[in-house]
Formats: C-alpha cells, sequence, structure tokens
C-alpha cells in the first residue's frame, strides 16, 4: 500500500510574527516537496497557557488527521522533551504515570525521535538550512522552560552528566511496569464487572485502584478530574471498611459499599 507524506504547522497566534512564522515553516517544506497546512487555533486559558496550547495543538492535529484519513502522526519529540516531561510528573506527585513520560506510540501518534537528543536534531535542522528559534521556549515564565534551562543542567553538573538519558531511560522502565499492571487490571475487571468487595480487595493496591479507575472512567468520569485522593478513598472502602458513607466523585457521582459491592450512583442516591 502506497502511503503519501504531508505535514501541518499550527499557529497558536501567541506571537506576533506568528503567521510569519508559519509561513516560512510551510515553505520550507514544499522545497521538500512535502505538501502542508497551515492551521490557525485558538488557545483558551483552561489549565494555564502551556496546558491550553497542548489541547488546542493536539485537537488541530486530531481533526485534521480525522479528514485525510491519516494512519499515523509523527510527533518530533526528543529526549530532552521526555526528560522534561519526567521531571514535571516527579514535580506533580501524581503517581507513576505522570512520570511514565510521552510514548514511542500512543494511538495515532507517533514519536520516532524519543531517544535523540535535541542537540543531534537540531544539527540535522542546522544541515538542512532550515533553523528557528521559538522565543517562547526560553521563556522561563514557563515551568517547562525553568526545567530545561535551569533544572536538568544543574542536576547534570552536580550528577556528573548522563541526567536527560538516565531520565528518559526511567520512564521507559516506567512505562513497562505500567503496562503490566494495566492488563492485570483489566483483566480482573473483565471478571469482576460488578466490583465484588471478596475478589477486589485480595488484589494488591495497585490493582485495585487501576480497577476502581476503569469503572469509573466506564461510567463516564472525566479521568481528569479523578485524583489520587478519590482513588484511595475508593480503596478504603475495600479494605479499610468502618461503615464510612459514600465518597463524593466528579459528576455528581459518588461511589458507595452496599451488599458486598462498590456502588457507583448520582450523588445522594439512597441516603435516608
Amino acid at each position: 500500500m502506497a502511503l503519501a507524506l504531508s505535514a501541518i504547522t499550527i499557529d497558536h497566534g501567541l506571537q506576533e510574527n506568528s503567521a510569519e512564522v508559519a509561513s516560512a515553516c510551510a515553505t520550507f517544506l514544499s522545497t521538500l516537496n512535502i505538501p502542508t497546512e497551515i492551521i490557525n487555533v485558538v488557545v483558551g486559558t483552561q489549565g494555564g497557557l502551556e496546558a491550553a496550547a497542548r489541547d488546542a495543538r493536539y485537537g488541530a492535529l486530531a481533526a485534521h488527521a480525522k479528514s485525510v484519513g491519516a494512519v499515523a502522526v509523527y510527533l518530533a519529540h526528543s529526549l530532552d522533551d521526555q526528560a522534561e516531561s519526567v521531571l514535571l510528573g516527579l514535580a506533580r506527585g501524581s503517581g507513576p504515570r505522570s512520570i511514565a513520560g510521552m510514548s514511542g506510540v500512543s494511538g495515532i501518534y507517533r514519536r520516532p525521535a524519543l531517544g535523540i537528543r535535541r542537540t543531534c536534531l537540531r544539527s540535522v535542522a542546522e544541515s538542512l538550512g532550515h533553523i528557528f528559534d521559538d522565543p517562547m521556549n526560553v521563556d522561563t515564565h514557563f515551568l517547562r522552560v525553568k526545567i530545561r534551562t535551569q533544572l536538568i543542567p544543574a542536576l547534570d553538573e552536580a550528577l556528573g552528566g548522563g541526567v536527560p538519558q538516565a531520565l528518559a531511560r526511567t520512564a521507559l522502565l516506567i512505562q513497562d511496569d505500567l503496562a503490566a499492571l494495566d492488563a492485570l487490571a483489566g483483566e480482573h475487571f473483565a471478571q469482576n464487572p460488578d466490583l465484588e468487595v471478596a475478589r477486589l480487595s485480595a488484589q494488591p493496591k495497585a490493582v485495585r485502584t487501576r480497577v476502581l479507575r476503569l469503572a469509573l472512567l466506564g461510567a463516564g468520569l472525566d479521568g481528569g478530574l479523578l485524583t489520587y485522593e478519590h482513588l484511595d478513598r475508593g480503596d478504603q472502602l475495600l479494605v479499610d471498611w468502618h461503615g464510612q458513607g459514600e465518597i463524593s466523585l466528579p459528576g455528581g457521582l459518588s461511589l458507595a459499599r452496599k451488599s458486598g459491592r462498590l456502588i457507583l450512583s448520582p450523588l445522594g442516591v439512597g441516603k435516608p
């Protein structure tokens, strides 16, 4: 099957000359005989500028990929981007998934350069005569930029080098562990969709909380709103039961223990 290569460049509209930069990118790609489309997005405010820009960008990527029937979307994240993501996740303290970084393959997305240093990719770009330094990449108002320009260099110097590579390697190891735990949780949930307490409480906590998450996501809860505290309190219904009441969850839902099962229902239903 013959495949066609095309590109898109996304104009976030966050810089005065963003349109000119996008046009220059498209012009350069045309010299490589790669048809390119410029897509303008509107960046919101939810979650901060970095998160809002990322959401707008991925929304545009997904919509465009669907419109042209793309089988894969290739992204240029480097090993250094991966290292930054690991440290960002560590700072959030939200568990192994947040420090697992980015996957080389995630749905339609492919990240073939995750094992390549940014300096190497830059050298390739220089050899092609196409270098653009985005001023937002050195704006230390953004946490990722602080990690890139301040924290990682300091760690690298203090620890004798190799920090980005070590962080990226850590992400790969954690991804393997997560895949195994997710598979175990998926198998258990398939066999125990009613969340019977006796069966679920016999599992390790890492499996129990993943099963709870699967059940809650399956009920329509927004995974972005679920926190460690929600899942931990749900786990207490399994292994530290002393008659406590229902747990309030996002979306006006609750989780309660009744008749040997965990029951998800609208908040307040079943109360006297």
